[in-house]
């Protein structure tokens, strides 16, 4: 199976990491082709002509884009092992509405790492808000959908290998703000999929830090 899917991706990519979880999830062999986004393959201009970005899910030659909606297809596409989506419709729908949410909210972690003075404190203020709404409809669930490990869950753990270089950067504490979002996180972290997708903490920070240096540079 591994020559019929493949994953055009950038290590770093939370959005990449949402694909690579749901497909050693689901056990399907993928063929990983690490992309270099100064100089875009090719094949990730054929792949994906309209926005030219990471992560493209190619599945038998069809190529599918945007990282929500390549785990949908996947959990569709190969749905008899670990479902994503609660089958139930309200329950289907009001996962979207989360990973929707943690689409348009989460990624604010960027302007914390990139802004200073009363603007990252503003910024801060914001993503630490937005951690905490999370944390809420968690409450003292295992994970987002109850007991089993989910759609929600894909969408949001892998910002969890940003938070060292978010704290570092803006001097705060997730763990403090959010403990049981962080203990979501360490169980998360003890599925095989997930450890296997997200990258090293200080791996990510040094790669922050040189992408910060070079576009203050700019």
């Amino acid at each position: 199976m591994a020559e019929e899917v493949m994953l055009l991706d950038f290590w770093p990519s939370p959005f990449g990491m949402r694909v690579r979880i749901a497909l050693r999830e689901k056990g399907v062999d993928f063929d990983l082709r690490e992309e270099d986004l100064s100089n875009k393959s090719p094949l990730l201009l054929e792949m994906n002509p309209v926005h030219k970005q990471i992560p493209v899910l190619v599945h038998s030659g069809k190529p599918v884009s945007e990282s929500l909606v390549m785990v949908q297809y996947i959990d569709e596409t190969w749905g008899g092992r670990s479902p994503l989506l609660p089958s139930d419709p309200y329950e289907r729908a009001r996962a979207r509405f989360w990973a929707d949410y943690v689409d348009k909210k989460v990624r604010l972690g960027r302007m914390v790492w990139l802004s200073t003075g009363e603007a990252q404190e503003a910024a801060k203020e914001e993503y630490i808000e937005c951690l905490k709404v999370l944390e809420g409809e968690l409450g003292d669930k295992a994970y987002f959908g109850g007991e089993r490990f989910g759609y929600v869950d894909v969408s949001l753990i892998p910002f969890y290998s940003w938070f060292y270089s978010l704290e570092e950067s803006a001097n705060f504490s997730i763990a403090e703000e959010c403990p049981k979002l962080v203990a979501w996180a360490e169980r998360c972290m003890q599925r095989e999929s997930v450890a296997k997708s997200l990258p090293d903490q200080y791996k990510v920070h040094n790669f922050l830090l040189e992408l910060k240096k070079k576009l203050q540079a700019q």
